[in-house]
């Protein structure tokens, strides 16, 4: 039988009891008296059975001060109320004197937000338990439940210890999962009653209003529930108007569909404990009897005192049961970011053996997400089918952590993958960045024990709404769970969490140290810069010497040399002027490190037309030039001296470079829409491969040429200081300085630059200035 896909909207649907205000019900259960005080501690409410325990109608009673009831000493002690928290008590004993002589009873006092709240409830016993006596009874219990670290051995003695105490029929443990649905996980019962040990229930049989007051009240009480309710005289504070908020009344009455839910299960008495986790309802200790059965309320506290044992105890017995794996992964996540943290590859590290990633949670699979690039470790979805996923958790995820068993339920698409992605972890490494990890589990098809068909608990009405009604049968019920993994555990998440933190550590150190490192490159760079700076500036001098005397003996002293004498000459004065170029290069360069931009408006179609006409005064062949201009340059803010050195040395060497018959140049810019196209199509022979154009804001200046164009393998190299791609004799010579100047100027004007090339065909170059 497949699990109704309904399920959860009915759940949700019906309103006429999970929404019914259950702690203000106007009534109390029948085995004692409700008084309600004013803060002056005058009776402004009570229960309409007081003739009976007290000997007093209602009437005589309402509008009287306490002191009417009890004595001084009493009065005082309930008066405490008014300074303690609302969920305080004060408990104490008390003799009234009643028209049916002394009685005497438990009395319970508390606070609420508008009145105190005295019970009274009959006891036989005129004086409190002492500390021994409450010993005996409880002290055993609790050294048993203490001897045992088994989370499956406490739980059952949970149920047989507190069974000793109040000798009901049959005494549960039940825990609540994440949905409030929940399941019997141990048990004591009468030998002739069917177990319902193992078998689960729906939440609807505990709503979450009821499930807010176990929080609020640990302890709850039905004696009989067959007893009808008696009401308050009058059913609101007539101060303040408000019905009387019951929530922590031990005599509030029960609901009409609890007592038949009950009833149906053959249950007569009730008690109920609650077991708290970590400010959570973790469960209930529910204590059933065939027959109406009263006990103490001397008793009953000490089931809530055990109540709270027991709620401190779990945390041991669950921890010590999950203490070997935790200390698994403990030691899993150690080993892992210590790998990490020494990588030279952070995804190599991630990935690499696989069974680390998957092992760190207890995944199947793994997709590891760094922007558009995603690695996929173990059983997992497709790129596409990940790639997908990822969307709509961008969408639907806002937190750092999220975690489900069952993917499919939220997301749709899931059910084409769900053999390998019931379950998914989702790890958001950075908010700013498209970082995850995911984790992956597949579908486990579970067999569900149910105490009765959940769905005879929810019942379709005629104007489509959904009402919610007691089930007649608690037999076992068998349902098939699909679309659900395996679920993650607390520690799990933990494990995911301690990654998440232990790499954002790793890349704020990484960070530090790459900062630490730029700053000392920084420094050399200065040095050496300070240091190229001075050593050009040094060796022209000893090198303009050597030129010059040896342009002496070859002047005046060429007659006492031979051929060989006279080309050794010839020689050096052609190396110390190749020698001055290199060094003069490496001056300019060294004096833009330490240069600062003296930017400016620079309107470009002036400081082109300068150009130009020095280099057209340059050439004796100028009438020959064709430099083509598509269109205006943009006016720009820049350092200009620069800047006209960029356009003068790619411009030279688009025409340097050239062995065309008719040489052209064509210099230009993108602006952001033109430059999807590229330029390419601009001017004659465009057959270029076209680079990917930054998405920027500022202009993309380019000079295309049909020169003889750069080899592919070159197109890095050619901005590197001193690399020709051609012997000094070809081409004019030349120092191989000229574009690294060119780059070093565009960088500074944080701008980068890069050529697009086809041998025999042309060249172009792109730049940016920022």
């Amino acid at each position: 039988m497949s699990q109704p896909e309904d399920t959860t909207t009915q759940a949700t649907a019906f309103t006429n009891h999970d929404r019914k205000p259950i702690h203000i019900p106007g009534s109390i259960q029948p085995h004692g008296v409700l008084l309600a005080l004013s803060t002056q501690l005058e009776i402004v409410q009570v229960s309409n059975n007081t003739k009976v325990y007290l000997g007093k109608e209602p009437e005589d009673l309402l509008g009287k001060p306490l002191s009417y009831l009890l004595e001084a000493q009493q009065v005082e002690t309930v008066k405490q109320c008014l300074v303690k928290k609302i969920d305080s008590t004060i408990t104490f004993k008390v003799s009234i004197n009643t028209l049916y002589g002394d009685r005497d009873f438990d009395a319970i006092a508390h606070r609420t937000e508008e009145a105190v709240i005295l019970e009274l409830e009959p006891t036989d016993s005129k004086s409190e338990m002492s500390f021994l006596g409450f010993h005996a009874l409880a002290g055993v219990a609790i050294a048993k439940m203490q001897s045992t670290s088994n989370l499956i051995e406490f739980l059952h003695l949970v149920a047989e210890e507190v069974q000793k105490i109040i000798g009901f029929d049959r005494v549960m443990v039940y825990q609540f999962d994440e949905s409030g649905a929940g399941s019997v996980v141990g048990e004591v019962k009468r030998e002739d009653l069917s177990p319902y040990l193992g078998l689960h229930y729906p939440a609807t049989d505990i709503p979450a209003q009821a499930r807010e007051l176990y929080m609020r009240c640990f302890l709850r009480f039905l004696p009989d529930l067959t007893a009808e309710p008696v009401n308050l005289v009058s059913s609101e504070n007539p101060t303040t108007r408000q019905h009387l908020d019951l929530s922590y009344s031990v005599l509030r009455s029960f609901d009409w569909c609890c007592a038949e839910y009950h009833q149906n299960m053959g249950v007569q008495a009730l008690l109920v404990i609650s077991i708290v986790q970590e400010q959570k309802l973790w469960g209930l200790i529910s204590c059933h009897h065939q027959t109406p059965k009263h006990i103490s309320y001397e008793i009953r506290k000490m089931c809530e005192f055990l109540g709270q044992i027991v709620s401190s105890e779990l945390a041991h017995k669950i921890s010590y049961s999950e203490w070997d794996y935790k200390v698994k992964l403990k030691s899993l996540q150690s080993e892992f970011l210590e790998s990490i943290s020494q990588a030279d590859n952070f995804i190599d590290a991630l990935i690499k053996p696989e069974i680390r990633l998957l092992d760190l949670v207890s995944g199947f699979g793994a997709a590891v997400c760094l922007d558009n690039e995603i690695n996929l470790v173990g059983v997992t979805p497709n790129i596409d089918e990940v790639r997908a996923l990822m969307e709509w958790a961008d969408t639907q995820v806002s937190d750092n952590l999220f975690s489900t068993d069952s993917l499919p339920k939220l997301y749709p698409e899931a059910l084409i993958f769900k053999d390998t992605a019931s379950g998914l972890l989702l790890l958001r490494i950075s908010k700013v960045r498209r970082y995850y990890i995911l984790w992956f589990r597949p579908e486990v098809l579970q067999t569900v024990h149910w105490a009765g068909n959940p769905q005879e608990s929810i019942q379709a009405q005629t104007d489509g709404s959904y009402t919610l009604s007691p089930r007649k049968s608690f037999e076992q019920w068998q349902e098939t769970v699909r679309l659900t993994s395996l679920p993650w555990k607390a520690c799990e998440l933990e494990s995911a969490i301690a990654l998440r933190n232990a790499i954002v550590g790793i890349v704020l150190s990484k960070a530090d140290e790459l900062a630490k490192i730029n700053l000392e490159l920084e420094r050399s760079n200065q040095e050496l810069a300070s240091f190229a700076y001075a050593a050009s500036h040094d060796l022209k001098e000893p090198l303009r010497g050597i030129y010059n005397f040896s342009t002496v003996l070859l002047e005046d002293y060429a007659q006492v040399l031979d051929d060989d004498g006279i080309e050794c000459l010839q020689t050096v004065v052609s190396l110390s002027v190749r020698m001055e170029t290199l060094i003069n290069a490496l001056l300019r360069l060294s004096q833009l490190g330490q240069a600062h931009l003296r930017e400016q408006a620079t309107d470009l179609n002036e400081l082109l037309n300068q150009v130009i006409d020095v280099f057209r005064a340059s050439r004796q062949d100028s009438g020959l030039v064709d430099i083509r201009i598509p269109r205006p340059l943009p006016t720009i803010q820049c350092d200009r001296v620069l800047v006209n050195e960029v356009f003068s040395n790619l411009l030279g060497n688009a025409f340097k470079y050239n062995d065309k018959a008719e040489q052209w140049v064509e210099i230009g810019y993108l602006d952001k829409e033109a430059g999807e196209q590229g330029a390419g199509s601009r001017g004659e022979g465009g057959n270029f491969s076209f680079f990917p154009m930054p998405n920027s804001q500022f202009p993309i200046f380019y000079i295309r040429d049909n020169g003889i164009g750069i080899p592919q393998h070159h197109l890095e190299t050619i901005f590197r200081l001193f690399k020709r791609l051609h012997s000094q004799e070809k081409y004019g010579g030349g120092a191989g300085a000229g574009l690294a100047i060119v780059k070093k100027i565009v960088e500074l004007h944080n701008g980068r630059i890069w050529v697009e090339s086809t041998v025999g065909v042309g060249s172009l170059f792109y730049f940016t200035l920022e």
